[in-house]
């Protein structure tokens, strides 16, 4: 965070994806939602932004790139940013995303390590996208199923960062790489508190179960839970479902902490708009464990 002045600070992010899908246009919506998110994360709103762009010009069409920046700027369009330029280098992967410039206000920023023990903990996307990429590149996924997580990966996290900034949060995060376990590891030692998970009461993408049933399950949910093992007490919550919570995500909603009365009324207010929102549990003093129970 950069102050300018009591009522405006600036706040910068930058990221990029390689392709999570087929379709030009919606890879570049998909890596312009997940690049603005951690601007949403603080509670700010995006101003301007560069794409940011690695192109194979020998094996890749210039106008296949057209449609992936033009993705980007409907993105960029629907949050009322600008993007302003950017910079392509030669690479053999492609990939594609933004640096983005936003404002917030100083006093109302919201961080990782602002948890207060007593907040209800509300998740404002499903889970499941890792293990739906997964299937989509094995060639093993529904029509239906990939169209859900499409829709979850390119809905921006604006309202839940302004309903979570109504609701008096101070603490939040946007759930990617790492998966809910790894960032609530992250927000619960930062902040000095325990978390308890109401394993039932996580949202999960439609199909998500059976798929990693299957064992289409993506290399970083499985790095995600060997890290967070030393800091969890998963009690007789079984291993699928432990393994769903640590699932690597692109571009996924927000996690935040709120007074509970508020917290539900966040809950309602994002289901209005059509986030399949949720209370999922509650953070109390502690040494920064996450017990699932």
């Amino acid at each position: 965070m950069w102050r300018l002045d009591d009522d405006r600070a600036l706040v910068v992010t930058a990221d990029f994806i390689t392709p999570l899908v087929d379709d030009a246009r919606t890879w570049g919506r998909i890596a312009a939602a997940n690049a603005v998110s951690d601007v949403y994360a603080m509670g700010g709103r995006p101003l301007l932004a560069l794409n940011l762009v690695g192109w194979n010009r020998d094996q890749l069409p210039p106008d296949l790139l057209v449609e992936v920046l033009e993705g980007g700027a409907e993105i960029a369009k629907e949050g009322g940013f600008a993007i302003v330029g950017g910079h392509t280098i030669d690479d053999p992967e492609p990939k594609y995303g933004l640096a983005v410039v936003g404002e917030v206000a100083p006093e109302r920023i919201l961080t990782n390590a602002a948890l207060r023990p007593g907040d209800d903990l509300v998740l404002t996307k499903p889970l499941g996208i890792g293990v739906v990429a997964t299937a989509l590149k094995r060639g093993r996924l529904a029509p239906g199923i990939l169209d859900a997580a499409v829709a979850s990966m390119t809905r921006l996290n604006a309202e839940a960062a302004r309903v979570a900034r109504d609701a008096g949060a101070t603490g939040a995060t946007d759930i990617t790489g790492f998966g809910l376990l790894g960032h609530l590891r992250t927000m619960a030692e930062a902040s000095g508190v325990d978390a308890d998970l109401d394993v039932a009461a996580v949202p999960l993408l439609e199909g998500a179960r059976d798929l990693a049933t299957d064992g289409l399950v993506p290399g970083g949910s499985q790095r995600n839970l060997e890290w967070v093992r030393e800091r969890l007490d998963a009690g007789s919550v079984d291993d699928l479902t432990v393994l769903l919570l640590a699932d690597a995500q692109t571009s996924g909603g927000l996690l935040f902490g709120a007074e509970p009365a508020r917290a539900r009324e966040a809950v309602a207010a994002l289901r209005r708009t059509g986030h399949r929102a949720a209370v999922i549990g509650r953070a109390s003093a502690g040494p920064g464990r996450t017990r699932l129970h």
